[in-house]
């Protein structure tokens, strides 16, 4: 699968699935625009991106601050000047009780995992149509298809991320535009890295394959939604979990 010549946004790309998917589009043709709080982070992937002779820029975003947001396209547009490819892929959450939470981490969970993707999206939608084509994959998470025990605000927020997916697909067809969804399973990631090894141990019994994704994996999804092999998927929500939703 290649995606030559495409430019491609990658948001929470400085650690985990964010910067797998920024290097798999990177090896198979894109210049790939970074985009993450973390900019150290960010600046070391691209360095190693274009170490190994490929392309790919920064710029500092939040996804969480349509201002941020709002910088960050006009950077990639003036670096590049086209946008074929959004992989909204920044995301947060822990996990704790529903009775734990409290009102600002239930609006940091939403405003990261569900209003970060539409606004992402909202920012480069509108030139994609004028060109009309463009890709739109972003990554939710099987908590969002299945709940997850102590995620139940995370849950609720990736299951709005998959159904604004579908909707926004809708809308993006006639300007051929798809727009699909990526659902990982327990990832091994820096997230992963903060949960208690008791719950790391259950997702592994849990996963039928016994063993946590590799951000890779779903990478390698996320790059299928992008390139020409899925150029009739659209409103799709495809599960990378090792077989843990599969009756979900």
């Amino acid at each position: 699968m290649r995606v030559d010549g495409k430019t491609a946004v990658v948001t929470g790309a400085a650690s985990g699935i964010g910067k797998a998917v920024a290097e798999v589009l990177a090896a198979a043709g894109a210049h790939v625009v970074l985009g993450d709080l973390n900019e150290e982070g960010g600046a070391a992937v691209v360095a190693a991106i274009r170490g190994r002779g490929q392309g790919a820029d920064f710029f500092r975003l939040d996804v969480t601050d349509l201002d941020s947001i709002a910088a960050f396209a006009e950077q990639a547009y003036a670096a590049r000047g086209h946008v074929d490819i959004v992989a909204n892929v920044a995301g947060w959450g822990k996990i704790q009780p529903f009775v734990e939470n409290t009102p600002e981490f239930w609006r940091k969970v939403v405003d990261v995992n569900l209003m970060g993707p539409v606004a992402v999206s909202r920012a480069f939608i509108s030139k994609m149509m004028e060109k009309g084509a463009g890709k739109i994959v972003t990554v939710a998470s099987d908590a969002g298809r299945v709940g997850s025990l102590g995620e139940s605000v995370y849950a609720g927020a990736k299951g709005g991320a998959i159904a604004f997916t579908k909707s926004l697909a809708r809308e993006g067809a006639r300007y051929n535009i798809t727009v699909n969804c990526v659902c990982p399973g327990p990832t091994d990631t820096p997230l992963m890295d903060a949960v208690p090894e008791k719950h790391r141990e259950a997702f592994i019994r849990a996963t039928p394959m016994r063993r946590l994704a590799k951000p890779s994996e779903i990478a390698d999804a996320v790059l299928f939604f992008a390139s020409d092999r899925a150029s009739f998927v659209t409103g799709q929500v495809l599960s990378v979990c090792g077989g843990l939703a599969m009756a979900g």
